[in-house]
């Protein structure tokens, strides 16, 4: 079944790849949603990096491609009404949970610094977009 996915336009300095640093010994002009990419730290470890914030949620970017992310919103545990897996136990059946509706890492437990999250979808595209300067007044 495909994912039914929802895009958004972002500024594109959002998706940023950056780049390395020797001087700084860190990667500098990296975009929030970019430097949320957690894909291998959820496979690995079971945690996240620092979420990025869209429309007053966070979210978890779980893959890049094109200049574009896919990216799954992060909930707090204890708001989460469906049953919950860790990365393992989802990967043990990839056909069901590749058919997922809401997505493969819909329902993955997952913790960020100390705190627990689940990762729910549907998950969504953010793409580069143009970025819009709103006037000082509303009727400009």
């Amino acid at each position: 079944m495909t994912e039914p996915l929802n895009t958004y336009e972002v500024d594109p300095g959002r998706l940023a790849s950056g780049r390395w640093s020797q001087e700084f010994n860190a990667t500098v002009g990296e975009g929030d949603i970019s430097a949320s990419y957690s894909g291998d730290t959820i496979g690995l470890q079971g945690k996240t990096r620092k979420p990025f914030v869209f429309q007053g949620d966070l979210w978890i970017s779980v893959g890049q491609c094109g200049g574009a992310a896919k990216a799954y919103r992060l909930v707090p545990i204890e708001i989460f009404t469906e049953d919950t897996a860790d990365y393992d136990s989802k990967t043990s059946d990839c056909k069901a949970a590749r058919a997922d509706p809401n997505g493969f890492y819909h329902g993955v437990a997952v913790t960020h610094r100390k705190d627990w999250f689940v990762l729910c979808g549907p998950p969504a595209f953010f793409v580069p977009g143009q970025v819009r300067q709103l006037g000082l007044f509303a009727d400009q």
